[in-house]
This record gives structure tokens, C-alpha cells and sequence, in this order.
């Protein structure tokens, strides 16, 4: 499976390629999709541009890509879009139009929380295990592991000589750990060794603009699409396997 994630927290000043409006969103998703994406994880944005939990920026993202696109979109709940732990299950349990899953990054604090919050609402939870931190041993004592969708694993080293080594560490610690699906993926300079990894292990993974602005060949990405394009080039020895959409509201 090949998910695309669309923009992260980068801004206007990480140049004209990063879609920061739903509309802009929702383009930059039926682009990746044609190019081969089967999968979405977007940042909903403020008006001026900032990750938000707020219930209209998600509803706005969602219906606007979910227009364009007949794949499963999930969103960020990251503490840098609302800090708070309290407020941030707050802000899910207010959410009018629900994505069919959202990454829980659980090296932060009220983790369980937040995906306890999300669960309840019927939304999957994607676990993300950060390279560098403890996560996966929280992860590994929890007991919401074995209901959450998949695991993020977040190789957070962005050095192309070593990410891959750093992955593989990961992998390791993380291990089979409530036997849930493995998501595996790099960033900046990190990304396109660890996506290969990820591609000789047969693990899924992802690409777009919130990983990395760069094409393999170092060249900028002028696209999610684009990039989406050259990871399959360079992943095709794994099947990417069709998902289904399920929406609510």
C-alpha cells in the first residue's frame, strides 16, 4: 500500500508545491491518486496556514478531498496543532465529518487518550512510533495496541548513509508487537533509502510532500503526484493493494 501524505506542517515557505487549502488539498490527492496513491494523510490548515484539529478545518479538508478521491483519507493529531492533550480529545469528540483514520504519535503526552477518543468514534488509529524515542515500548505495553489499525513506524533520521540502518533498528523494536500491519517510512533525506527498504521488506509506505521536497535524483518535486510516480518506479517489486473507502459523517 502506498499512502500519500499530502503536506504536513510545512507552509507557504516551503515553496508554491505545498497545497494548503482544501481545495488545493483535495487537487494535489486526485493528482497522487491517478499517479498510483492508495491512501491519504493530510494536515488540515487554519486560514493562516497552520496545522489545526479544529472541527470546520477537518470537515472542509475532508469533504473537499473525499470529492476527488475515493480512498481512505486520515489526518494528523499531532501536539504541534493543538498541544493540550485535554483539548486535543476535545476537538476530536467536537469533529462533524470523521476521517477513516488518524496517526496518534505515541511518544506524546495523552497518546492513549487521543486514540481511546478516536476509537470511540469509529476512526482507525494509525500508531506512530517514532525512531529516537520510546514509543514503541509504550506501544508494546498498551492495551489499545491491538485495536488500532496499523503502526507508523517514523524513521526520524534524516541522513541518507544511516537512515536505513536506523530503520532497520526500528523495525526491530517494534517487532511484532500486537501483530498489527507496519507502515514504514523516512524523511528528508531519509526518505528515498528507507522507502526502498520498506520495498524490499514488503512493508507498506508512503511519499509526498510532507516527507521530502526532493525527487530521488535530488531534483525538487514540483508534485505529490510526481513523487508518488517515482516511488512506485523505484517500489514496483511489491503489489500495492486496492482499499476501500469507508466515510462518515
Amino acid at each position: 500500500m502506498m499512502q500519500v501524505c499530502v503536506n504536513g506542517a510545512r507552509g507557504a515557505s516551503d515553496g508554491a508545491s505545498i497545497p494548503l487549502s482544501p481545495g488545493a488539498m483535495a487537487e494535489s490527492v486526485a493528482q497522487a491518486v491517478a499517479a498510483g496513491a492508495r491512501d491519504v494523510h493530510v494536515h488540515p490548515k487554519s486560514p493562516c496556514g497552520q496545522d489545526t484539529l479544529a472541527p470546520r478545518a477537518v470537515a472542509a479538508t475532508l469533504e473537499a478531498v473525499r470529492s476527488t478521491a475515493s480512498v481512505p483519507v486520515g489526518v494528523t493529531t499531532g501536539a504541534w496543532a493543538e498541544p493540550d492533550p485535554a483539548q486535543r480529545v476535545a476537538r476530536i469528540r467536537a469533529w462533524t465529518v470523521l476521517p477513516d483514520h488518524a496517526s496518534v504519535n505515541w511518544h506524546e503526552p495523552g497518546a492513549e487518550a487521543v486514540a481511546e477518543a478516536l476509537l470511540d468514534r469509529g476512526v482507525g488509529v494509525e500508531a506512530g512510533i517514532w525512531s529516537g524515542t520510546d514509543a514503541a515500548e509504550r506501544f508494546a505495553a498498551s492495551p489499545l495496541g491491538p485495536r488500532v489499525l496499523r503502526v507508523l513506524a517514523e524513521v526520524t533520521d534524516p541522513d541518507p548513509a544511516t537512515a536505513r540502518d536506523s530503520a532497520r533498528a526500528l523495525i526491530a523494536v517494534i517487532g511484532r508487537a500486537h501483530s498489527r500491519p507496519v507502515l514504514l517510512h523516512g524523511e528528508e533525506g531519509g526518505t528515498w533509502p528507507v522507502l526502498r527498504l520498506a520495498g524490499r521488506l514488503g512493508l507498506a509506505t508512503r511519499i509526498g510532500l510532507e516527507d521530502t521536497l526532493t525527487l530521488p535524483d535530488g531534483e525538487p518535486a514540483g508534485s505529490n503526484a510526481q513523487l508518488v510516480s517515482a516511488a512506485l518506479s523505484i517500489a514496483g517489486g511489491y503489489s500495492i493493494a486496492p482499499a476501500v473507502c469507508r466515510r462518515q459523517s
